[in-house]
């Protein structure tokens, strides 16, 4: 707060001062629920033709100012945001004391509003907490499930690889037992058959080199 409310007899000066005569170059336009008060005073130059609207050779410019209460530090002043529109410049009129009590509701309410969003948003459970305690005992289950699922997915995906694996065996154990088979009914007693079996360079052996005698 900037400062007391303004009383009675404060408000009927402040009210004599609001009053537009024509020797006042500065005017009271309001005050706020903490004591401030807003100004607006006149500013005179020199200047001809379209400039001088007046017809004196003046331009009149006007300034919007506020005044806090004596003794009060700048770290204290507060001005709300109706009056802070209204020195802007982007609003025309200044706010009455019933539009600034409204406003003093409004933002209240939406304090509440919002602290109440908070709560609500604190009260559940984050993704990055510890689960409570209740919850914490059905984990292992569900872990074992999860557990037992994924093994018996393994099982299943490594069956038919191990189906495969047997066939190959067979099939390669059958063949040898057909090379054998064929070997040993080859009979040893037919050159053609042993021939075929063997290649012709398997039984070559060298000789000793004789020279032949000259006649």
């Amino acid at each position: 707060m900037a400062g007391n409310p303004i009383g009675p007899i404060g408000q009927a000066w402040l009210k004599w001062k609001s009053l537009r005569l024509p020797w006042r170059k500065r005017f009271l336009v309001g005050f706020d629920l903490q004591g401030n008060t807003y100004w607006e005073f006149r500013l005179t130059t020199r200047g001809t033709g379209e400039a001088a609207p007046n017809g004196l050779g003046e331009v009149e410019r006007w300034r919007r100012i506020v005044q806090y209460p004596r003794g009060t530090h700048l770290s204290s002043v507060k001005v709300g945001p109706l009056w802070h529109q209204w020195l802007r410049y982007t609003r025309r009129d200044p706010p009455s004391l019933d539009e600034q009590r409204g406003d003093v509701v409004r933002r209240a309410r939406m304090k509440q509003l919002a602290a109440d969003a908070d709560a609500r948003w604190a009260a559940k459970p984050r993704v990055m907490e510890d689960p409570l305690p209740g919850q914490k005992a059905a984990l292992p289950t569900a872990a074992a499930a999860e557990e037992a699922a994924t093994m018996t997915t393994k099982t299943s995906a490594q069956e038919p690889v191990t189906l495969r694996a047997e066939s190959k065996q067979k099939a390669k154990t059958q063949r040898d037992e057909a090379e054998d088979g064929a070997e040993e009914a080859v009979d040893p007693k037919d050159p053609w058959k042993q021939a075929r079996t063997r290649g012709p360079s398997e039984e070559w052996q060298p000789q000793a080199w004789s020279p032949k005698s000259r006649k």
